[in-house]
């Protein structure tokens, strides 16, 4: 069943939703108060946001003086026999030093800017990730793990782009436009007014661009997200691919989200280029026109423009129209970071979970005694599954829960884990509901082996000690030995100091599980919960388990979710399950006498 489940996931059911998720979020334009929120990061370096203003003001500032230093060099030169060659080297060396300060300037404001930009991104990337540990499950699980790390690692990276392009440019942009415009009507306010009037010709062309371009940058972060939970789907679970034959069909449908994303990409990229040369056309106009009104002054008798300030003017009004399109590629890529902003938000402004009680216990050294009291539960509101769940468990009880797949029983272990809060009812362990004691307490009470196994990259031996990082050496071999995964943690290149790569390296699933049955083991929790826990051991080694199960049992409330009957026939209490809820209890020589359900069951299994 589970493959099917896994082959259900790669198929194109999720595409289908997928592809209504991107067509809705395109919709969309840049939610109010993005800017805000981003803002909120960004003040947490305002002292160096202060001293990179400070340099870039520095910087523009004498940027504009240069020109004006070389229309009065330029004025020392005409006339014959005129040339004043000691005037011209001060003003040479002069503009030479104010060159170099500028420089040094404009270095250590972008390295300051880098500092900033790359520091944002690293406290949302953390803000992220802690944000994730507290998202309650039923977040995880409707929403892909594909895209939840595209907007983890590529968002992040495309907002953090547009930030460092608005921080290098933006402000010096705004500073040479305010600037050159002072300097060109001390100089000449005739040229000055065609300048003004014509500039803002080049920002209304980049405002119309930029308008039709965030809408595609934001279906292009969400076709992003879709390639990259469909790389983690078919990457993760590549063996049941091949299993079921299905490379063909996951090319497919690989190629044709792939072609989608070239398709909007190229959208958004045509429509973000095709603003810098727009505006550069229209930057050239003005400074044909500059020249030609310059050119006529110059010329004109009653004229006081000499030709050196109008060198001065030609360079003022270049650079004038420069931030224009400079401030135009920074929209466009400020559409880009705003449409990421955008989705990043969207998680870091989940719900978490529903947070401990402000007087919620630790629970500590609990007995076991747990106590289900008319639980309600369901993933959809809409649709009811658990419905008045009563069930009582004694200290030390090994209780079985079975029934037919998507039944509840791993449901209800997610409810004792507080994984989810039920919607009714209550859940008593030692008469304290669970809601009152900390998240950390109940489930540090817990012991859990489940049937999907899960290592971390590392070696055995913190994999190990994943739950008693503290455990020694000694502790853990007892535990290894218990657990019978001792004999081939020694055949392994380095025992317990062997790397194993993600999800387990090249270890079989028996062996995986083994190392999490290990973990367990050596944690020694009050409170035990197995959830298929030998199904991918071999039948000799499940036999040695279970001896060592029910060691590790004997006194410890246990849950033991089954799908093989024959685990549980030694349990003092089987609860069967049918349609979320408990149609039968007893033991199994109990349940096969009433011949109802239970005993269907076991028929059916060994016929």
């Amino acid at each position: 069943m589970r493959n099917c489940f896994l082959f259900a996931k790669l198929t194109g059911k999720y595409t289908i939703r997928r592809q209504r998720v991107v067509s809705e979020v395109s919709a969309k334009k840049v939610p109010k108060g993005t800017i805000k929120k981003v803002l909120s990061y960004v003040s947490k370096y305002r002292l160096f946001i202060v001293l990179s203003l400070f340099l870039t003001f520095i910087n523009v500032l004498l940027t504009l003086y240069i020109p004006l230093l070389f229309g009065n060099i330029i004025d020392l030169i005409i006339g014959t026999g005129q040339v004043k060659f000691g005037g011209i080297r001060h003003g040479l060396l002069k503009a030479g030093i104010l060159s170099v300060v500028c420089a040094g300037a404009q270095l250590i404001a972008n390295m300051i800017n880098n500092r900033i930009t790359f520091n944002t991104a690293r406290d949302i990337r953390n803000d992220i990730f802690s944000k994730i540990n507290v998202l309650p499950l039923e977040y995880i699980d409707r929403h892909p793990v594909g895209e939840t790390v595209s907007r983890m690692v590529s968002d992040v990276e495309q907002f953090s782009d547009g930030l460092l392009m608005g921080f290098t440019q933006l402000f010096s942009g705004v500073l040479t436009i305010i600037g050159t415009l002072v300097f060109m009507l001390r100089i000449n306010w005739k040229i000055a007014l065609v300048v003004v009037f014509l500039t803002p010709l080049s920002m209304f062309v980049a405002r119309f661009i930029a308008n039709h371009t965030y809408k595609f940058f934001s279906e292009q972060s969400q076709i992003r997200a879709e390639l990259t939970g469909i790389i983690n789907e078919v990457t993760g679970n590549l063996k049941t691919v091949k299993a079921f034959n299905r490379e063909k069909a996951e090319l497919q449908r690989f190629d044709e989200t792939n072609k989608r994303l070239e398709k909007v990409s190229l959208k958004a990229i045509f429509y973000s280029s095709i603003t810098n040369p727009a505006t550069r056309f229209v930057n050239a106009i003005v400074y044909a026109a500059v020249a030609f009104v310059g050119a006529m002054d110059v010329i004109s008798p009653d004229t006081v423009l000499t030709v050196g300030m109008l060198t001065s003017v030609l360079s003022y009004a270049n650079q004038y129209t420069k931030p224009f399109n400079e401030i135009s590629g920074v929209i466009a890529e400020f559409q880009n970071a705003l449409a990421c902003a955008a989705r990043i938000f969207e998680i870091l402004e989940q719900p978490p979970e529903i947070p401990d009680a402000p007087d919620a216990k630790i629970l500590e050294n609990p007995e076991g005694n747990i106590d289900i009291n008319s639980v309600s539960f369901s993933y959809d509101k809409n649709r009811e599954f658990i419905k008045d769940l009563n069930v009582s468990v004694k200290k030390g009880q090994k209780i079985a829960i079975v029934g037919p797949t998507g039944c509840g029983k791993t449901t209800l272990i997610n409810l004792l884990m507080r994984f989810y809060d039920v919607d009714k009812g209550s859940i008593c362990v030692d008469g304290t509901d669970i809601r009152n004691v900390t998240r950390h307490s109940l489930r540090s009470c817990f012991g859990m082996v489940l049937q999907d196994t899960w290592l971390k990259p590392g070696t055995v031996r913190e994999n190990i000690a994943f739950g008693k990082p503290d455990a020694t050496d000694d502790e853990i071999i007892a535990a290894a030995k218990q657990a019978y995964s001792y004999s081939f943690i020694k055949r392994l290149p380095d025992g317990l100091d062997t790397f194993i790569g993600e999800d387990g390296g090249s270890l079989s699933e028996g062996q995986k599980q083994l190392l999490c049955i290990t973990r367990v083991m050596l944690a020694l929790p009050p409170m035990l919960i197995l959830d298929e826990a030998t199904s991918s051991i071999d039948v000799n080694t499940e036999m040695r388990i279970n001896k060592a199960f029910d060691k590790l049992m004997q006194g410890r409330t246990s849950f033991i979710v089954a799908h093989r009957l024959s685990t549980v026939l030694d349990a003092d209490k089987i609860l069967v399950m049918n349609n979320g809820r408990i149609v039968e209890t007893g033991t199994h020589e109990e349940l096969l006498k009433k011949g109802g359900f239970y005993a269907k069951l076991f028929n059916s299994s060994f016929c």
